[in-house]
Parts: structure tokens; C-alpha cells; sequence
């Protein structure tokens, strides 16, 4: 690939990016039906489902890119090892990309920027999660002792520093679903949003309820069949629950502040294994190979949000995203035919929802005025994270992909989507038919 210059940016001009295919694994609850398959495998499984279903059996793309939140130390290359386990053109590169919630979604920009400046004219974007399968490390205290064993150069060092080694030592230390600057978890933090936005739990229910029954309706109406590939033994996600109810949410115990938190596991997004794929190309490509457009992506825009001393922005990163993005693309925030926000949690959609419709709390981001209401019937309308799951760095692509056949289907028209992620990171995208 030739070096891009200046004026070749400023003379040629920009291609439409399209989005022209999709598919994903059912995703699982953790510790059900993926817990025995990691990473490549889950992966795999997705490009393997594009790949049959889109004809790319043997094709040389352009690139690639997509990742995982929770990988183990031997999977430094994910990508490009699993575009070698797929019948993929083996010189189709492959890349990894990292960055929390957003992971599978910023590699769809990452591709659509390369297509857009006519680096590669057709590539894939996605993302995969294991929180079954995690790596085990060894305690920070065994690691140093181990370290000094390998230094030692008498035996008697070595002896010395073995004895060192107590049973408590050995226990295998898993990953940790914490924020390193704070100490608290995702859900500690969106507790913190909760109280400081009043959102009760009530609302809260509610809202999660409405995620499981737009999900159940999708899946009877056919809307997910071509959407995903089965997988060992699974055809639909198994995080969603068909006979749920607000009796049913309302008994839940909180799950993070146990004395008066109003975050419950019917209400937060599960821990979930899967993985999602998009396939993107130029407009000129697609139309030459004879692949419908589904949508195009028009606009993105990534930000991100201080946290440590506001513990409730954690999950608050798309507010500024929004308000610029919007204002990039002269448009305002009612222009959408559909939203698509992803659901970390209950409290979290509806506290960014509450921002949006007040000119108060909006200042409190420097923002002149909120972004105003949305017509919520638009939202989310085939049921979203918290009926799915929610596979960290999956989760992007499902969205996109399901926005992309709500517009196709619809036949023109507009999408709004918002990923809120973990460093208090978040994104929206435009994707329009």
C-alpha cells in the first residue's frame, strides 16, 4: 500500500462507504453453551456464517479488523488468526483493535476510513467476548517470587526464595471487571448515575422488560434469521427471556450496592459470550460484485469523559459524542427514523435520555442546550443488550448490523447509534439509507 499524500486526499473523492452484510453467533449467558469455546472459535464461527452467506469463499479483502475486551497472552494476533481458519484469501490482513464496549464498532470506522479514502475497497469489522473462557494469571506476590527463582544463581537462592511461597499464593487471580482509576465496577459506577440522575427502579424495569418483548416479537417475526449463524446447539440468544415480567424483575435482589442499589441482574446486561461480524465496501464495489447496500455509515464521532471525581459520567461519553456528531452532520437529534442505544444498563439509557431533554443538565457537560426528547417508540424497536447480552466487544457490530437491516427494510432514512464503554469512552453513528 502506497503512501497517501496530502493531495491525493484533497483531489480524489471521498467513497461512500456501505454496509453490505452481517452476521453473528447466538450469543450465551456465561458458563452455558460457549463455555468450553474461546475466542478464535466464536470468531471463526461469525466470519465463517459471513463468509457462506455472502459468497467471499476464497476472496482476497482488504483488510480485517476487529478484537476482544478479555484475551488470553497467546492471542496477540486474534484477527489474523482467524481469518487463517476461514476459507478467506489467506493474504487478506487482519488487525486488532481494542477499545472496551466500542471495540467491534471502531473497527467498523477504522474499515469504513480506509474504504472512504480508497486504501481498500471491501473489508469486514467485528468483535468477539469470552467471559467463560477467561485467561488466569498468577498473584502479583507468586509472579515476583517465580521471578526471583529464575534470577537465582546458587540453589540455595532458589530454596530461600520457594519457602516464600504460602497455599493462598497459588490461587489463580481472574480478570477483573473494574475501572483501574476508581477501583469500582461498571455497575458500581452506574449506581452512582442512578442516584445522582433519579432514575428509580421502577423505570428501570420497565425499561429492561421492553428490551426482552421487542426481542421475543423480533425473533417470532423472522427478523433475526438471516442475522445469525447457530452454534453449538444455540439458534437464538439465550439471555432472553420470554416469559418475563415486571413481578418477576421487581424480586430481584440489587446486585452491586446490596443495601439500597437499585441495579439488579434483570436490569444490568449479563456477562455473555459471542461475537458479531459487518461486511463493509465501496459503493462502486458493491454495486460492481452485485451486493445490495444496506445503508451507508455517513458519520462517527468518538469522545470520551472524566470519571474518577464524577463517578456517574462512567457510561456518559456519548452525550458529547451526540451533540457533536449532530451538529457535523446539520442535523438534530428528532431527524432519526430509528435509535439504537446500547443497553450496558437500564439506568444508563435512561439517564442519557434524561440529559438529552433538559438544557440544565446538559450545561452541566458545557453543552448550550440539551439535544431535546426522542420519539422513544423509535428506540431500540427489536430489543437490544439487555435481551441479547452482552459480549463487550461484540456488541458494536450487532448493533450496526441491526440498524442496518431496520433501514434497508424500511427503504430510506436515517439511524442513530450510541456505545457507551468502559474508560469512560463513547461513540455514535450515522447510518442512513
Amino acid at each position: 500500500m502506497g503512501v497517501i499524500h496530502q493531495d491525493m486526499l484533497v483531489e480524489n473523492q471521498v467513497n461512500r462507504v456501505a454496509i453490505i452484510g452481517y452476521n453473528r453467533i447466538p450469543f450465551a449467558r456465561q458458563n452455558t453453551n460457549y463455555a468450553e469455546a474461546g475466542n478464535t472459535q466464536m470468531m471463526t464461527a461469525a466470519l465463517s456464517g459471513l463468509i457462506k452467506r455472502y459468497h467471499l469463499e476464497g476472496k482476497l479483502l482488504g483488510e480485517v479488523a476487529g478484537g476482544a475486551v478479555i484475551k488470553h497472552s497467546w492471542e496477540v494476533n486474534l484477527m489474523r488468526e482467524c481469518v487463517l481458519k476461514t476459507s478467506l484469501d489467506p493474504k487478506t490482513p487482519a488487525c486488532d483493535i481494542q477499545q472496551a464496549c466500542d471495540t467491534s464498532i471502531e473497527a467498523a470506522v477504522y474499515i469504513a476510513n480506509k474504504i472512504a479514502l480508497g486504501q481498500i475497497e471491501v473489508g469486514i469489522a467485528g468483535g468477539v467476548d469470552s467471559t467463560s473462557n477467561v485467561p488466569l494469571v498468577l498473584g502479583e506476590k507468586l509472579r515476583t517470587i517465580l521471578l526471583s527463582i529464575r534470577r537465582s544463581k546458587t540453589f540455595g537462592e532458589r530454596v530461600k526464595h520457594i519457602l516464600k511461597i504460602r497455599p493462598k499464593d497459588l490461587v489463580p487471580v481472574g480478570p477483573m471487571n473494574k475501572e483501574l482509576q476508581t477501583g469500582l465496577s461498571m455497575g458500581e459506577h452506574t449506581e452512582h448515575t442512578a442516584k445522582y440522575y433519579n432514575i428509580p427502579r421502577d423505570e428501570q424495569d420497565k425499561f429492561a422488560l421492553e428490551s426482552h418483548l421487542k426481542m421475543v416479537k423480533a425473533y417470532d417475526e423472522g427478523f433475526y434469521d438471516d442475522l445469525l449463524s447457530p452454534y453449538l446447539g444455540l439458534e437464538k440468544d439465550n439471555n432472553l427471556r420470554a416469559d418475563s415480567s415486571l413481578e418477576k424483575l421487581s424480586k430481584l435482589k440489587p446486585a452491586f450496592n446490596k443495601e439500597n442499589g437499585s441495579l439488579t441482574a434483570g436490569n444490568s446486561s449479563a456477562l455473555t459470550d459471542g461475537a458479531s461480524c459487518i461486511l463493509l465496501a465501496s459503493e462502486k464495489w458493491a454495486k460492481m460484485s452485485n451486493y445490495p447496500i444496506l445503508a451507508y455509515i455517513t458519520f462517527a464521532e468518538l469522545a470520551a469523559i472524566e470519571y474518577t471525581q464524577n463517578k456517574h459520567n462512567l457510561l456518559l461519553a456519548p452525550i458529547y459524542a451526540s451533540s457533536r456528531m449532530v451538529a457535523k452532520a446539520g442535523l438534530k437529534l428528532q431527524d432519526f427514523d430509528f435509535y439504537e442505544i446500547h443497553e450496558a444498563f437500564s439506568a444508563q439509557v435512561l439517564a442519557t435520555l434524561k440529559i438529552w431533554e433538559s438544557d440544565e443538565l446538559s450545561l452541566q457537560f458545557g453543552l448550550a442546550k440539551g439535544l431535546g426528547a426522542i420519539d422513544r417508540t423509535k428506540l431500540n424497536v427489536k430489543g437490544s443488550s439487555l435481551a441479547a447480552g452482552h459480549p463487550f466487544a461484540a456488541t458494536g457490530t450487532r448493533v450496526v448490523a441491526t440498524m442496518a437491516k431496520l433501514l434497508n427494510e424500511r427503504g430510506s432514512g436515517k439511524g442513530f447509534i450510541s456505545v457507551c464503554a468502559a474508560g469512560g469512552h463513547g461513540i455514535t453513528v450515522i447510518l442512513e439509507k
